[in-house]
């Protein structure tokens, strides 16, 4: 494969990768994200009581993992699928989930030995479903795609 194409194709997975081992460290720890949330929650919902801030944090942070691993399964399907047939197999979608896995569980780890961070595994359970999520998506469109090219060719 010649260089130019596979930085194409990989250079985008490494860089949302590196994006996610960034958002791993301690500038990115629940007590820090909540110097932000905090303060836009109570400016839309001045109401809002410590407890409902505390679920909504929570909430927007699982969030986070769901969409990161969302777009990084995206992306390394997008890059398994450019560098092949053109065609999205299953193979290509296996592969997405394992490395999305491997890679979840990498992030925990790391953040095992961050200050205010800890290792979960529910949250490479959360990392999994959106990169599942990721996967299901753009299966559903690429079958989209073939049946609606198949059917112009009839």
């Amino acid at each position: 494969m010649h260089r130019g194409l596979f930085f194409a194709n990989w250079g985008p997975v490494v860089l949302w990768a590196a994006l996610i081992f960034c958002f791993s460290t301690e500038s990115f720890s629940a007590p820090q994200t909540a110097q932000i949330i905090g303060p836009v929650l109570r400016w839309f919902i001045p109401w809002i009581s410590p407890r409902q801030l505390e679920a909504i944090h929570l909430v927007i942070r699982k969030l986070g993992h769901w969409s990161e691993y969302f777009v990084f399964a995206t992306l390394v399907l997008r890059a398994l699928h450019r560098q092949s047939s053109g065609y999205l197999e299953f193979r290509h979608s296996a592969l997405t989930t394992a490395v999305v896995f491997l890679y979840a569980i990498s992030d925990e780890l790391h953040q095992a030995f961050v200050p205010h961070r800890t290792a979960s595994f529910g949250d490479v359970l959360i990392d999994l479903f959106g990169g599942l999520c990721a996967i299901f998506c753009l299966n559903l469109l690429n079958r989209a795609k073939r049946k609606s090219w198949k059917s112009r060719q009839s």
